[in-house]
């Protein structure tokens, strides 16, 4: 039998993440070998994983960054089971370290992120390996990107909801930036402005309109002119830069914008909730 030494286990812990005690296990069973000690590790996190794959990972945190030079920013999700998981500071610390990659590396998609190499092995494999760690079902579930002269990335406190902001122009006042992040945050729009608003979207507003109208004994003949009304009432709350500014109602964010600066507006945004 291999003698087991503290840095031995300490090492082992630092590329797997998974507990001293784990790692002290793993380290025996494989009679001091590393590399098999590592693959005790992850065939334990694929066998909790398989037994846990039909649970249900609504938890979590949501994540948002930009990259050095502000013009890009990542957003990911890393689903856990329990609220208890996803507030456990080394949980928070592996799905910074998967966003962090992200931001770097900039991949086309979700499954382009999984594959990027984290400690030695894929970052999809890391997840179920981390499985085995944690004894939960984990899923990173989501990935998004923004390019733009500036990016503004918000994290609402407590990591359940995130915005990602991009601009037309770069050096201006940051709180500019961030107070845009935060009205995207906490007025959830659907789009930038009303040229933005898919169609299907219009026609299921103006439908909605007419059938309320309707109910309310409303003539026929009035029923377009109505939800033509209710439209731009939906456009005014649920178009970003309609919007009114939630510091200052008596400016929309498009005006907000244009006061800082006359060429400044949003060029796209991301946002994404668990559990709010």
């Amino acid at each position: 039998m291999a003698t087991i030494s503290s840095a031995d286990v300490a090492k082992l812990r630092r590329v797997t993440l998974a507990g001293m005690m784990d790692c002290k296990k793993a380290l025996e069973e494989a009679d001091g070998n590393f590399d098999k000690a590592i693959e005790i590790i992850r065939k334990k996190g694929q066998a909790v994983a398989n037994k846990r794959a039909d649970r249900e990972a609504t938890e979590g945190v949501v994540l948002a960054k930009v990259n050095a030079n502000g013009k890009s920013g990542a957003m990911i999700v890393l689903n856990s089971e329990s609220d208890f998981v996803a507030k456990n500071a080394e949980f928070i610390g592996f799905a910074n370290k998967i966003l962090d990659i992200a931001v770097t590396k900039n991949p086309a998609d979700l499954d382009a992120l999984k594959s990027l190499p984290l400690d030695g092995t894929k970052i999809g494999d890391k997840v179920v390996e981390y499985i085995g760690i944690i004894g939960e079902k984990l899923e990173l579930s989501y990935y998004d990107k923004i390019e733009a002269p500036h990016v503004h990335a918000y994290i609402h406190p407590g990591n359940k909801l995130s915005t990602l902001v991009g601009f037309s122009k770069a050096g201006l006042d940051m709180q500019v930036y961030k107070d845009v992040a935060m009205q995207v945050a906490a007025m959830n729009p659907v789009a930038i402005d009303k040229n933005d608003v898919p169609q299907a979207v219009i026609a299921q507003e103006l439908e909605i309109g007419k059938e309320q109208a309707r109910r309310d004994g409303k003539p026929e003949a009035m029923l377009e002119k109505i939800a033509q009304g209710k439209l731009s009432k939906f456009y005014k709350e649920s178009t970003l830069l309609n919007q009114e500014f939630i510091k200052d109602s008596k400016v929309t964010i498009g005006q907000y914008l244009k006061s800082a600066d006359k060429d400044l507006t949003v060029t796209s945004f991301k946002r994404y909730t668990l559990n709010l």
